[in-house]
């Protein structure tokens, strides 16, 4: 379902341009003031923003500057006070249209046209529920998933038993491997289709905000609660909520979240009235949950209540055979954006299929992405891509099985390479990586947590365990 976000400090006019959007099926938030749109926008990457000009902290021009928005967010000017340079600047600056209040239902009915065709869930939702038994086998899609290997087979046929039921499911898997793909296909598959669904990230919002954004709160709750604001449970009822890095919520939340998967119940934050909610959940980490329990980060209570049906995407490194599939993919998404069709050199493909893939399919996005832009022609080779290392890992010897060596060997093309330990845990290995990682990237976090592949929120709180595991440690 696309996801559209209004930004209009006028309370009873994005009331009713929320309703408008709703009636064709979208799912809808509300911001009033630029601080927090951008809070929304790192909650759930909008597919449209409607935006207002006159903002209580600014001009709705300075949200094109937001780093957070995504390429593809398509932003329209609402406003009720048109004029010649308004409409300029705003599309200079890559408005996609722009609409004057009082809005005609044709010109919003055209704008919500063009964001679904842009983003066409439909069609996936209809080839994954016209999936053969044994799904993705042939085409190599299952839904808004891409990969034929075994091991994706397998995730298909788990996520085609489980979509049609209502047991909450709990996706595992290292950061860019698609779990929020797995949520998006499950709730295509579902009886809640036409519902929302909904995404939370728990390691991009902060602790003391998390409990009003998942269970709202009432007005004067607490300072600055001029209004009365409906969380995630309520916006999601009648869909699906997918909660991502579970494992950074407070274990305070927890708790109040176990009580609503038991009881069907919450309550917004200064309320005293519980709500009936009807939402299915989804829940996903990218730790080990045995070892999230024991370090503190997860409730072993909890564990066992999401984890009625585990669904585990392996990472890409184990399933090679499928990047070339995914990359030209990416490469056809690409091309389409831009308007200029480009293709891969049979060794630029085979050099992909090589490459370990630390980062997983985000990595190997934004790798396709990079090469299609520093390509000269047609033709895409494989100077701009990853190279793959010259060692193997895992090659120590038994007798440095517990050492967690210091990154400084080099390979062939001069490149730094991890040389890991037999027997090392997940949790000792993803340390290694982010560290030897930052040295490389010589302490620059957000150049860290691109190469990663993973969120600038979710490399601070690795960072801070680390720090916290050995105090003496910068």
């Amino acid at each position: 379902m696309n996801h559209v976000l209004i930004v209009d400090d006028d309370t009873d006019s994005a009331t009713t341009l929320r309703e408008l959007v709703r009636a064709d099926e979208f799912s809808v938030a509300i911001a009033h003031t630029l601080r927090d749109a951008r809070r929304q926008i790192a909650l759930q990457t909008p597919d449209l923003v409607l935006l207002d000009l006159q903002l209580p902290d600014g001009n709705g021009l300075d949200l094109f500057s937001d780093p957070q928005l995504v390429s593809d967010t398509d932003i329209v000017l609402v406003t009720g006070h048109a004029s010649l340079d308004t409409s300029i600047e705003a599309m200079r600056r890559g408005a996609a249209d722009y609409l004057v209040k009082p809005i005609a239902m044709k010109q919003l009915q055209r704008v919500l046209s063009r964001c679904g065709e842009r983003t066409a869930p439909t069609a996936a939702a209809n080839a994954a529920r016209a999936a053969p038994r044994d799904p993705g086998a042939e085409s190599g899609r299952f839904g808004l998933m891409w990969g034929q290997t075994a091991p994706m087979r397998r995730v298909y046929q788990q996520i085609h038993r489980v979509a049609p039921t209502s047991v909450p499911v709990f996706v595992m898997g290292e950061s860019g491997t698609g779990k929020e793909l797995v949520a998006q296909t499950v709730h295509a598959l579902s009886r809640r289709r036409a519902g929302p669904c909904l995404a939370v990230n728990c390691g991009a919002i902060s602790p003391h905000l998390m409990e009003s954004e998942i269970f709202g709160h009432e007005k004067g709750s607490f300072t600055g609660a001029d209004r009365q604001h409906l969380g995630f449970f309520e916006r999601a009822s009648g869909g699906t909520l997918f909660l991502d890095e579970i494992t950074e919520m407070p274990l305070d939340l927890q708790v109040k979240l176990l009580r609503v998967l038991e009881t069907g119940r919450f309550m917004r934050v200064g309320s005293t009235q519980s709500i009936q909610t009807d939402v299915r959940i989804i829940a996903a980490t990218n730790r080990l949950p045995l070892e999230a329990v024991a370090a503190g980060k997860l409730r072993e209570d909890l564990l066992y209540r999401l984890n009625v049906f585990p669904i585990e995407l392996p990472p890409l490194r184990e399933r090679l055979d499928d990047v070339p599939l995914l990359a030209q993919h990416f490469l056809d998404e690409i091309a389409n954006r831009e308007g200029q069709v480009r293709r891969f050199e049979p060794a630029a493909l085979h050099q992909l299929a090589q490459y370990p893939w630390p980062g997983n399919v985000r990595e190997l996005r934004n790798a396709v992405q990079r090469a299609y832009v520093m390509a000269d022609g047609e033709t895409i080779d494989a100077l701009w891509l990853p190279k793959p290392p010259a060692t193997v890992a895992g090659d120590a010897a038994p007798s440095t099985r517990r050492a967690l060596p210091e990154p400084t060997a080099q390979n062939g093309v001069g490149e730094p390479v991890i040389t890991l330990p037999v027997g090392v845990s997940m949790a000792q290995a993803e340390r290694l990586l982010i560290q030897a990682t930052l040295r490389q990237c010589e302490q620059q976090k957000e150049r860290t947590a691109a190469v990663l592949g993973i969120s600038l929120k979710t490399l601070y709180n690795r960072l801070k365990e680390y720090a916290g595991d050995s105090p003496s440690r910068h």
